[in-house]
């Protein structure tokens, strides 16, 4: 899908995905020092909102413009300490240019797209990241088009822990976690997506070491 597509999915429904966070950036992010976080493909910012009200500076990155209106709009309603801490910007994952070293914390959450773009975006983040900072990359998983419901049904644009290991290999990052997990979806409130079931997610977290 290219911005066009996206800009036409986000103006069809109000919050595609809710206004919750993520259940595994919520797991794994949960009481760590706040810093500087770059969240590419931040869509409508559920998950670059919640880390803001955690103490962290946030940029969320997204190359649709209508999903960052939205952004915008959930940002207005929020108290001033938790929007200042805000930035959002348009840009394409695949081509943006971060910092070097600028960042403790880069999340990539449910970033499908085909394994030659998905390297580049993971190397671009972890040379994002400054020393001590955190990657975590979340998204559908490639056996979930057997076993779990929901999700992009092409298994060109899934990909599993190993894929994303592989993909940075050689960037010197520790593993922290890398494993496939499972949520219940269409359950939660203000739910937006797949009816009733399981869906499986890849999820890798990485470190890289202080210096």
């Amino acid at each position: 899908m290219d911005s066009q597509d996206w800009d036409d999915r986000y103006a069809a429904s109000e919050l595609v995905w809710g206004v919750e966070p993520n259940r595994w950036v919520v797991r794994e992010l949960t009481g760590r020092t706040p810093g500087h976080a770059l969240d590419l493909a931040t869509g409508e910012g559920r998950n670059a909102i919640w880390l803001a009200t955690q103490g962290w500076e946030v940029t969320g990155l997204d190359y649709s413009a209508v999903a960052l209106e939205r952004a915008e709009r959930l940002t207005a309603d929020l108290p001033d300490e938790v929007a200042d801490r805000l930035t959002w910007r348009h840009g394409d994952a695949r081509s943006h240019e971060a910092p070097a070293a600028g960042y403790d914390l880069v999340l990539v959450a449910y970033l499908q797209v085909p394994a030659e773009d998905r390297r580049a975006v993971l190397r671009r983040a972890a040379a994002a990241l400054a020393p001590g900072g955190t990657l975590l990359v979340v998204g559908h998983d490639l056996s979930n088009l057997t076993e779990g419901v929901g999700g992009p049904q092409d298994p060109a644009v899934l990909f599993t822990p190993q894929d994303v290991l592989a993909d940075l290999a050689d960037q010197g990052l520790r593993t922290v976690r890398a494993e496939r997990v499972y949520r219940t979806v269409g359950a939660e409130p203000g739910h937006r997506g797949e009816g009733g079931g399981v869906a499986v997610d890849a999820l890798v977290r990485l470190e890289r070491g202080a210096e």
